[in-house]
């Protein structure tokens, strides 16, 4: 009988997947206990690998944090641009709908992390808020937009600021209700909302 050896996992990986491996871990480690009480060693367990490992990639647990915020935002911007994309063909109207309800249903869909990346560094917030990138691409839409005649705004960055953080800002004050979130309800409110703000 021929015995066939179980395939052994390579020993090693490419650097982008070990350090995707570390993050995951992290993040699972993170939303389960807590930031602050989860160490280095809990997470190099976690992803299976040598301590030394998790140093060739960051420093510390806030480089990681850093890490996983950056990966938020990226995740949520090819959310939404997909949405968007899968509705170029109709008005920009609609389109702005469809991106303020790709915004509401990401945000909803992953609150606890989005409360992790971006609760840990209240000192930077204004920073932060600045070098949004949901903002920089929802910028560029209007602009878009406008030269398409389809929105009247004076200004383009200034008017996605306002949006965001009013999507952002209604999503936060139902949740802060405590009751489970009307969704439907919620993005009727927000792109009705918009859809004034810019003149449709």
């Amino acid at each position: 009988m021929t015995v066939i050896a179980e395939r052994q996992r390579p020993r090693t990986k490419p650097p982008e997947i070990r350090r995707e491996e570390l993050m995951d871990a992290a993040q699972r480690l993170f939303l389960e206990k807590g930031f602050s009480t989860t160490s280095v060693a809990e997470i190099v367990n976690a992803a299976d690998v040598a301590k030394g490992t998790f140093y060739l990639y960051f420093q510390t647990k806030d480089d990681v944090l850093g890490a996983l915020q950056v990966r938020f935002v990226e995740r949520f911007c090819e959310r939404t641009d997909a949405a968007v994309a899968a509705a170029s063909s109709g008005s920009w109207i609609k389109r702005l709908d469809v991106w303020m309800r790709a915004c509401v249903e990401a945000y909803l869909d992953d609150v606890a992390l989005h409360d992790l990346v971006f609760h840990q560094f209240q000192p930077a917030m204004r920073d932060m808020k600045r070098a949004n990138l949901v903002v920089e691409r929802l910028s560029s839409f209007l602009v878009e937009g406008r030269a398409a005649g389809a929105f009247s705004f004076e200004d383009p960055r200034l008017a996605a600021v306002m949006l965001f953080n009013a999507m952002h800002g209604a999503v936060d004050d139902c949740l802060a209700e405590g009751a489970s979130v009307d969704r439907q309800k919620l993005i009727g409110v927000v792109t009705d909302f918009c859809r004034r703000a810019v003149g449709c």
